[in-house]
């Protein structure tokens, strides 16, 4: 009789094509390290995998053997979920390679490529996915939550341009989804998060953008906030689907093209978007020409270089809480809610965002993708940001202050990768509902009974 005997951390290493890094290894610290300071745990091994395969090494050893693991794309989840306390990681930051064909309009992209890496290999051809505004956040993590970006208006979300998925599942299979192959399968990967499988490459579908765009700040002194929040949130109320628009609550960064005279300042950031360089200026203009700027950097600019023009305000290292709120509408109330939020920011390197939904978004079914509210008009993301841990119960609280000041106003949806804090209401309302749940839950008792995959906003079987 064969006795079958338990993998071992050696063994593991010994099927790789890739690299094994344990706490020995001299690349252990940075091998560990995340996007979010906060996030400080000490994992037992990481798979640096460089294919599929090792993929599935790494996927089988962890069932077998019943360790804990986290799988990392660009390794931005901000609760942490890339990583884990004693368990597997597997590290998808090698496999980075990107396919373009600009005669069919679409990309197939590896699991381990950043925004940056994508934008810059379409916009070879003039093409672009609806994506991230960081350029240095991964594809992975950012599309299973549904990817919300600059072309949403006019080309939905980033599932909404989603061909299909290579899947490693928890049994080790190798699987395509799709809308013709394991088609419900593929519904829950398109905003279900990780819960179902690691994905190892995605297809997309390509839309022509650039290579120049109409974007960039413009600066307004925070007393005159109100007022220009209102003029955008009644010029987006009627805009078509090429005029979109960023708001940003910040602070002025002390660094040119910036004015010293106003570095540290608390302001409003409006920055309106259009990817038609001929009706654009126009279209645009109710927003660009309202009131008396500060400061204005807006104008005709590389796509890639809008893509990445944030990167620099969310280094890695830097401690980081965020969370999302939904918004059934951007009354006045909700208006001197996020304005007197900004006025009490604990930190200058805060944030509150907020962008119009609408257009191409809201015109998808609602079933059509597991996704789970595209009827909110209006998304406010705050981000907390500081350096010293001894204020993290400060930086904390001023955020989730924001929230509850927004409750009032809120539409009791949440975007996915905007939950924070692990949260089972919140969650509910991610993923659409407990009807919609139900469904996601059924798919997981298919493909992950176990619960292997379970570094998420988990789907419990």
């Amino acid at each position: 009789m064969s006795v079958v005997e338990t993998p071992t951390l050696e063994s593991l290493a010994a099927q790789l094509r890739g690299e094994l890094v344990t706490p020995q290894h001299p690349d252990y610290e940075s091998a560990r390290s995340v996007w979010n300071g906060m996030v400080d745990r000490r994992p037992a091994a990481i798979v640096r995998a460089l294919g599929t395969v090792d993929v599935v090494a790494a996927v089988s050893y962890a069932r077998e053997t019943g360790t804990e693991l986290a799988v990392r794309g660009g390794g931005h989840s901000s609760p942490g979920f890339s990583t884990s306390e004693g368990g597997l990681v597997l590290d998808l930051s090698r496999m980075k390679g990107i396919w373009v064909d600009p005669v069919a309009r679409t990309a197939r992209a590896q699991a381990g490529a950043l925004w940056g890496d994508l934008d810059r290999e379409t916009q070879a051809h003039s093409l672009a996915v609806p994506g991230g505004q960081i350029s240095h956040t991964g594809i992975a993590g950012l599309t299973l939550g549904g990817g919300i970006g600059w072309l949403s208006r006019k080309h939905g979300l980033t599932i909404d341009s989603l061909v299909s998925v290579d899947v490693v599942t928890a049994d080790g299979r190798l699987v395509t989804a799709s809308a013709d192959e394991h088609a419900e399968l593929f519904w829950g990967l398109r905003g279900g998060s990780g819960n179902f499988g690691v994905v190892v490459s995605f297809e997309y579908r390509l839309h022509p953008v650039g290579p120049l765009v109409l974007g960039g700040p413009i600066v307004y002194a925070l007393d005159a906030a109100a007022a220009v929040i209102r003029n955008a949130r009644d010029v987006l109320a009627d805009a078509p689907d090429d005029v979109a628009v960023w708001l940003v609550l910040t602070h002025v960064p002390p660094q040119p093209p910036f004015p010293e005279q106003h570095w540290g300042e608390t302001v409003l950031v409006v920055a309106p978007f259009s990817a038609d360089l001929e009706r654009g200026p126009g279209l645009l203009e109710p927003l660009t020409g309202f009131g008396t700027p500060l400061m204005s950097l807006h104008g005709p600019l590389p796509y890639t270089a809008l893509q990445s023009a944030l990167d620099g305000g969310v280094p890695h290292g830097n401690r980081y809480w965020e969370r999302g709120d939904n918004l059934a509408a951007l009354t006045d109330g909700a208006i001197d809610a996020l304005v007197a939020s900004a006025r009490e920011m604990t930190s200058p390197r805060h944030e509150i965002l907020f962008f119009p939904l609408g257009g191409a978004i809201a015109r998808v079914v609602p079933d059509a993708t597991a996704f789970g509210d595209r009827t909110a008009q209006w998304v406010v993301w705050t981000v907390a940001q500081w350096t010293d841990a001894a204020e993290d119960d400060v930086h904390r609280g001023w955020a989730r202050g924001v929230s509850a000041a927004l409750a009032p106003f809120a539409s009791g949806g949440v975007y996915v990768n905007a939950i924070g804090e692990p949260d089972e209401k919140r969650k509910v309302a991610a993923y659409g509902g407990a009807e919609k749940l139900e469904r996601l839950r059924a798919l997981k008792r298919e493909w992950d009974p176990d619960n292997l995959f379970r570094l998420n906003h988990n789907i419990t079987p």
